[in-house]
């Protein structure tokens, strides 16, 4: 094997590592370990290239794998936060093993149509980003008044404006404070999210009966419904990937219009995961186009000063996409079985201390107490039989302000 194949193979592996580990740890982010190997880099033996495929495929093989600890202990990835509360209702029904599928799928889907649209939405974006920038006050408000008058009473609808603006003042309090933590690989992301859509679910959940038993793992959503829900998602992450402060979790209220009324649960999974892997996939040509980072992953590349070899970066994709697409078959329904066999209030109580101490290591004591802010919030839509997809104006009402 030549050996620059064969350095490329054992850098992937690395990422594939990573990546499966952060996907399948709840609270943790892919984020954190790129911030990691950025922080260590001028300590790594190899081309800054390859530390650049480890990061890409660590990000890509993360967006596959986050689904599995959501659906088992309730704690989402920041971008597959809204996809929750529909992805617990299937693993209730015994559904779960088709809904790590319908990840797989989305996220598999979202892989095939970026890349071949990649370099004409780049064209696009490029042309009509300050556009989009100035206006994207009016985007974002209409999707914040969609979700709200969609709720199913009056009191749902004002249960889901007091947890936006609820979520949209702590966002706004604390998303640009600069962690003073252990680790210096976090934001304050990481609290936030897991204390809002995380920690509530757990709370709310123990007592019960944990993981049930799981059905069969056929997939049941139609072949339109999934490309149309997927190809949404695949956008919304294109979208996305171009405008600053947006993320892959903001991509996913986007596609949520896409998602078909008469399967509205699992097409809330295949659309969010696919937006969550869209994101990633064009966040890197967001790099090249406009010379700016859109998530975190691409903040470490670029403070990697990773040359952006497209060829070899997006090999790195398809490696991370083809392995992420096995590791939830061949993980998740282990996962799903392990979880199930086990006392979930006990469970519930020591993912809860690992959460707090995630929020201690990567944000400091500060996030700690956002944590905790975050939960009490967290907790406030299901009192009003509300969507907990209002608690995303953490992040959407900070950019409105």
């Amino acid at each position: 094997m030549d050996l620059g194949v064969l350095s490329f193979c054992l850098f992937a592996g690395g990422g594939i590592t990573l990546g499966t580990a952060s996907g399948l740890i709840p609270g943790l982010h892919a984020n954190n370990f790129a911030l990691l190997l950025a922080a260590t880099a001028a300590s790594i033996p190899g081309d800054p290239l390859l530390i650049g495929v480890a990061m890409l495929t660590a990000g890509v093989v993360h967006t596959f794998l986050d689904i599995v600890p959501m659906l088992t202990l309730g704690v989402p990835d920041a971008a597959m936060a809204i996809s929750a509360l529909p992805g617990h209702r299937l693993v209730l029904e015994g559904r779960g093993r088709e809904a790590l599928r319908l990840s797989a799928v989305g996220s598999g889907l979202a892989v095939v149509i970026a890349l071949p649209l990649a370099v004409p939405i780049t064209w696009a974006m490029t042309h009509s980003y300050p556009v989009i920038r100035a206006n994207l006050w009016i985007v974002l408000s209409a999707v914040v008044c969609l979700l709200v008058v969609t709720e199913s009473t009056p009191e749902a609808m004002v249960g889901g404006l007091l947890s936006f603006a609820l979520a949209a003042a702590l966002g706004w309090v604390t998303l640009n404070v600069t962690p003073n933590a252990p680790l210096a690989a976090g934001s304050m992301l990481t609290p936030l999210l897991t204390g809002l859509f995380g920690a509530p679910i757990l709370l709310d959940a123990m007592g019960g009966g944990g993981v049930p038993p799981q059905a069969d793992a056929k997939l049941t959503m139609g072949r339109r419904d999934l490309g149309l829900t997927a190809g949404a998602g695949s956008i919304a992450g294109a979208i996305v990937g171009y405008l600053p402060g947006i993320s892959a979790a903001i991509a996913s209220v986007l596609a949520l219009p896409a998602v078909p009324n008469r399967d509205p649960d699992r097409g809330f999974i295949v659309a969010t995961s696919g937006a969550n892997t869209a994101n990633t996939v064009f966040a890197l040509f967001a790099l090249v186009a406009l010379g700016t980072p859109r998530t975190g992953v691409m903040v470490a590349v670029d403070e990697t000063n990773v040359p952006l070899d497209i060829p070899v970066l997006l090999a790195a994709v398809v490696v991370g996409a083809a392995c992420g697409t096995l590791l939830v078959v061949a993980v998740g329904d282990q996962y799903l079985q392990t979880v199930g066999q086990m006392d979930y209030t006990s469970v519930s109580l020591v993912v809860l201390a690992f959460l707090g101490v995630l929020a201690f290591a990567f944000t400091g004591w500060f996030g700690v107490l956002v944590f905790g802010v975050s939960t009490v919030i967290g907790l406030v839509p299901p009192r009003f039989d509300a969507r907990r997809v209002h608690l995303m104006g953490v992040l959407i009402g900070p950019l409105l302000i």
